[in-house]
């Protein structure tokens, strides 16, 4: 490179939107570390127990943190607040129909959080067709392996699960044929 050509990355520094990026990034990992967001939004918190013992019934604790654990009710409930603010009511009659089958299979039970993990089951089971249910289901999964800054995946536990690295920087080779063999 020329002596009077500068980098890319010398090019960015200089500019005034790097402070900005600088500053988002900051609060992106302060909210990471911070852990999830202490109060809901949307959700009541009837509610908020009720759709967090489902989505804890679709990815269990079993030795390693399930659904509960990654606080995927706090995302779920910015979900509802910001990007999937359509999807609120569907989350309003689903939880109510649940509500209905709960009382049909469990009639002397009084609510999903108090039902044994077996009965929450097979309450899932009963509304496994349902939008309601794939939304819930949709929603979890997203929490559990999301990035952290979006209020799941508490201390990275779905990212551990399988095995991701979150680092800001990879050395090559990033793979086979990235090594000295790879472009031959």
């Amino acid at each position: 490179m020329p002596d009077d050509l500068i980098s890319r990355r010398q090019w960015l520094a200089l500019t005034p939107l790097s402070a900005a990026v600088l500053a988002a990034q900051q609060h992106a990992h302060d909210v990471m570390r911070a852990g999830a967001p202490a109060t809901l939004s949307v959700l009541g918190a009837a509610e908020a127990r009720e759709i967090e013992a489902l989505a804890a019934q679709i990815i269990p604790a079993d030795g390693t943190p399930g659904a509960r654990e990654a606080g995927v009710i706090y995302f779920i409930d910015r979900a509802l607040a910001t990007f999937d603010t359509d999807k609120r009511a569907l989350y309003t009659e689903g939880l109510r129909q649940a509500q209905d089958k709960r009382h049909q299979l469990f009639p002397a039970s009084q609510s999903i959080a108090a039902l044994q993990p077996g009965e929450q089951i097979r309450l899932l089971h009963a509304i496994e067709r349902t939008d309601f249910f794939e939304l819930l289901r949709t929603h979890t999964i997203m929490s559990f392996f999301g990035n952290p800054s979006y209020g799941g995946n508490r201390d990275q536990s779905g990212w551990k699960l399988i095995g991701f690295d979150d680092r800001h920087h990879f050395d090559p080779p990033f793979g086979y044929y990235d090594g000295p063999e790879g472009g031959q």
